[in-house]
């Protein structure tokens, strides 16, 4: 328990900042490698299908640990693994950034994606620790949603820049300052915490079931691969299934069953896959669609998608703690859902030969204010019905729906948008289609939480 008075208060926004520092960095990496990858291919010889490793070695690392790495949080104590996670992510970094040839750089990204799994899957339980009141929690949440959304545009940004000015190999090397002042930081401000021992959870078996059908489940969908994606998702199931057998039957779990008895803490999970796979749909398709259907610049590309950050900025720091504490989580994610749902669908309306300012702006800022609404409100959700002693494992569970639903989200809309090629009136006509199906997610999701939670005054909301 933090003890009351400013100096404990001004430690609890620089620890804060730090998770905040981290999570910006690790977003920062996810988006920033994609503008770099020609480069990267001529520079050290890849072939294009072993380019795609280059971004698939990390996200099937970071995809594939985050729930073991959150339990692991609630075993040996959250500020270990975090700083752990931050250290090896780090030394990765380095070694991307000094990497000779293509097998070093997609180990080194392996290791950055395990590292990155660890310190970020006990990031949401910490901030919760930290701000146990509703309305400072509101605040924190409503920082580290903008941090988490906003970092892939910058990411966008920052690798062209980078790549051009300088070369890829900084877009690496750029984590090193980061994560050395963040890391010494870290070590002043955060607390340590005991956790309840490995001996409370050291399920071996259970913890190579999950890792390798989570790591297995990720690559399917990343590769998209017709048979060979549907044997390996279907094998992935099967050790999925198997591993939950095992949870309901061991005596010390790895992960404990009675978590999903929270229809709060379930159906948060089930509304975020469905939001976050439309809105990491919308990115890459909107992307696409200034690229190749109006023409614009990879510089005039990042810029344009700045506005969105900006509009998620204001209402996720300004705006969604104010309106949560005054109208409950349920009201607020509610509102997002609707108006996100709202913006893909203008978008699923776009031209052939539109306008960036009047067919694509207002419905990215209406798309932009819906997700800076939803996205804390349902943080907030799916951390609420946590025990003490499972909020790393409950983090860890979060972050793996985010990436599993990006994953999905992406590769699904993406495949979606592509079945109309040719012309670009097909080409558009593929990308109002992938909207229409986003605007239907969300929509999905909207139901859901419509009727999983239960409204309650005074601003929470829990089932």
């Amino acid at each position: 328990m933090l003890e009351t008075g400013l100096g404990t208060e001004r430690r609890r926004r620089l620890a804060l900042a730090v998770l905040c520092a981290q999570t910006l960095m690790i977003v920062l990496d996810q988006t920033i490698v994609n503008v770099a990858l020609p480069s990267i291919r001529d520079d050290l010889g890849f072939s294009q299908a072993g380019l795609a490793w280059v971004v698939n070695a990390y996200l099937i690392a970071f995809g594939g640990l985050l729930l073991l790495t959150g339990r692991l949080g609630d075993l040996a104590g959250r500020r270990r693994v975090f700083l752990a996670g931050m250290t090896l992510f780090t030394v990765a970094s380095l070694l991307c950034g000094l990497a000779w040839n293509s097998g070093i750089l997609i180990a080194a990204r392996f290791l950055q994606g395990i590292g990155g799994a660890a310190s970020s899957a006990v990031v949401l339980s910490m901030i919760v620790g930290l701000f146990p009141e509703a309305r400072a929690r509101a605040k924190a949440i409503g920082a580290f949603s903008f941090v988490q959304a906003a970092g892939g545009s910058i990411g966008s940004v920052a690798g062209g820049v980078l790549t051009e000015a300088v070369s890829w190999h900084w877009i690496f090397l750029i984590n090193l300052p980061i994560g050395i002042v963040a890391g010494l930081a870290a070590l002043r401000v955060l607390d340590a915490d005991k956790g309840l021992g490995l001996r409370a959870g050291a399920d071996v078996l259970g913890a190579a079931l999950v890792t390798v059908a989570l790591m297995l489940g990720v690559y399917a969908i990343v590769e998209m691969d017709g048979a060979r994606s549907v044997l390996l998702g279907a094998l992935s199931l099967v050790l999925l299934a198997a591993f939950l057998l095992r949870q309901a039957r061991t005596a010390n779990p790895l992960l404990p069953l009675r978590l999903f008895a929270s229809r709060t803490l379930s159906g948060a999970n089930v509304v975020q896959l469905l939001l976050v796979s439309a809105a990491f749909g919308f990115q890459f398709l909107v992307v696409l669609y200034l690229r190749q259907v109006l023409g614009f610049s990879a510089e005039q590309t990042g810029l344009a998608m700045l506005p969105v950050a900006v509009v998620i900025a204001v209402v996720s720091l300004a705006v969604s703690a104010r309106v949560t504490h005054r109208f409950g989580e349920r009201a607020v994610l509610l509102t997002g859902l609707v108006l996100m749902a709202g913006g893909l669908a203008l978008l699923a309306r776009i031209p052939v030969d539109g306008y960036y300012v009047l067919d694509l702006l207002p419905a990215m800022l209406v798309l932009g204010f819906g997700f800076g609404l939803a996205m804390p409100a349902l943080m907030a959700l799916g951390m609420s019905d946590a025990r003490p002693e499972d909020t790393g494992l409950a983090s860890g569970l979060f972050n793996t729906t985010q990436q599993v639903g990006g994953a999905l989200g992406l590769s699904t809309l993406a495949v979606l948008a592509a079945t109309r090629g040719g012309s670009l009136e097909a080409l558009t006509s593929g990308y109002r289609l992938a909207f229409w199906v986003a605007a239907g997610l969300v929509a999905t999701g909207a139901v859901v939480a419509v009727f999983v939670f239960a409204p309650r005054r005074g601003g929470a909301t829990r089932a």
